[in-house]
């Protein structure tokens, strides 16, 4: 899966090093069409009920109930069986959230001012929208858990004075439980050059002042730029780039002044233990929306993800995480959050259909949207790559020792048939040219990894480190072969 900021390749047409030579061109597109976005509904303000009619004669209204019970409680439930009220819901975080209308206050039921057939037409609205949330699915019809009590007098509507705060289900490992300890960790980095600025995410990585986010965020302040800091708490800090890699698009920035015992990290998880249906919950700032926080699941792992910009910086490959959690254009950079609250992604691009259906990374001048189609860089890799950086400054990758043929139409991903303009396709003594590969061979897999395309090879190279054994199968004038490689080292991006 190629993005819509590609990178030119600065050597020959169609030579491309896997696995970390050169800079690499634009990814072949071999994305499928994606479906066009639908257009939101909106409730109608139409009241529900019958025609208008003269209030009663005061004191004709029913007295209040007795309670208000849940919705789905019974009237006749003790004070102890509504205090454990509710059940625990479908939703993947146990949500429930108070209802009067999804918050639209309620009326009194002796007030004068009020007709009783009037009210009863809200009450059927709140009703009819409630039961079409429960219609949407489970988990957003948990959050519509109704205060009005199934004892009340039919056409009238009772919302309880003070909010059970157990009803609300905002325990440490609800989605608001998770958000309340995640946000004051997740920053907002603005970075400002002398050609350009933008605005992304990022988050605490440890104690010492260091944030973890995107190598595109901070890029426009790498020159000499400026990039501040911003916590949800309003507060900002100066900081410096720490270390940059752009073929991972990680990058750590430190504060100029850590403030003392305000830095908590962030707990990180385990990338490699995500399932595909696990939940996820997404934090960054969407358009500059800071603090927004939005769910989803992990619709996919290991998905290939190649994006690059028109600068002819080196591309970025990554084997991504892929999540259905809504991200935007300024959520680059912010942490990807499993069900317990631990980092295993930033999220790092988006699939559009804007700009000829490619994906972008976020902080780029195009502006597309959310379709449900993020990419997060795996959390143990980024791991690694930041620690490598605030070790030494400059990113470490593992290579094979190749140049790719990204002209080749066939499955897997071809190595040049010959050497390029003095470049040799193989290596001489590197990992590649030890194992026994040859110009012209076809890679078709890579550690039992099926390989489809150049942009799939270099991606799940960089998922290993330098020094580690993979295995390839490779075919060779129609023949399949297998042999094993140790990867080879590549310190610093190319220029």
């Amino acid at each position: 899966m190629s993005t819509e900021h590609e990178s030119g390749f600065t050597g020959p047409q169609g030579a491309q090093p896997a696995g970390g030579h050169d800079a690499v061109g634009p990814a072949p597109d071999r994305t499928a069409q994606q479906p066009a976005v639908p257009s939101d509904g909106a409730p109608s303000d139409t009241p529900v009920g019958g025609p208008y009619q003269a209030p009663p004669q005061p004191g004709a209204y029913p007295p209040p109930p007795a309670h208000s019970a849940p919705f789905g409680a019974e009237a006749g439930d003790t004070a102890a069986d509504r205090a454990s009220w509710p059940p625990p819901s479908g939703h993947p975080f146990g949500a429930g959230q108070p209802v009067g209308g999804w918050g639209a206050p309620g009326g009194s039921t002796t007030d004068p001012q009020y007709p009783r057939r009037k009210r009863g037409g809200l009450t059927a609205l709140v009703a009819a929208v409630a039961i079409v949330a429960g219609a949407i699915g489970g988990g957003i019809g948990a959050w519509a858990n109704s205060d009005s009590g199934s004892g009340s007098s039919a056409g009238s509507t009772t919302v309880s004075s003070t909010v059970d705060r157990a009803a609300l289900n905002r325990a440490p490992t609800s989605v608001a439980g998770i958000a309340a300890k995640a946000l004051p960790s997740t920053v907002t980095i603005k970075a400002e050059g002398s050609q350009e600025s933008g605005t992304g995410t990022g988050f605490v990585y440890d104690t010492q002042g260091h944030i973890l986010t995107n190598n595109h965020v901070v890029a426009p302040a790498a020159d000499g730029g400026k990039l501040t800091v911003k916590f949800s708490d309003g507060s900002s800090y100066s900081a410096s780039v720490v270390g940059r890699a752009e073929g991972y698009d990680v990058a750590v920035v430190k504060l100029d002044n850590p403030p003392k015992g305000k830095l908590t990290p962030l707990p990180l998880g385990d990338s490699d233990k995500v399932a595909v249906g696990d939940a996820t919950i997404a934090i960054g700032a969407p358009f500059g929306l800071e603090g927004t926080v939005t769910t989803g699941i992990v619709s996919a792992k290991d998905r290939p993800v190649a994006s690059g910009d028109s600068t002819g910086a080196q591309a970025s490959y990554m084997n991504a995480l892929q999540t259905d959690a809504s991200i935007n254009p300024g959520n680059s950079g912010g942490p990807l959050l499993n069900a317990g609250g631990q980092v295993i992604g930033i999220n790092s691009a988006i699939q559009s259909t804007s700009g000829g259906g490619g994906s972008s990374p976020f902080g780029q001048t195009e502006q597309a949207g959310s379709i449900g189609l993020g990419f997060a860089i795996p959390i143990n890799q980024a791991k690694w790559v930041a620690d490598t950086l605030i070790k030494s400054g400059r990113p470490v990758y593992a290579i094979l020792g190749v140049l790719r043929n990204d002209n080749y139409t066939g499955d897997g991903a071809q190595i040049m048939p010959s050497d390029v303009q003095g470049t040799p396709a193989v290596t001489a003594g590197g990992p590649a040219d030890k194992a026994g590969l040859k110009p012209g061979d076809v890679i078709t897999k890579l550690d039992g990894v099926p390989i489809d395309s150049g942009p799939t090879l270099v991606s799940e190279i960089w998922s290993h480190r330098p020094g580690e054994q993979v295995q390839v199968v490779y075919t060779r004038s129609g023949e399949t072969h297998t042999t094993t490689v140790t990867l080879g080292e590549r310190v610093g991006d190319s220029q």
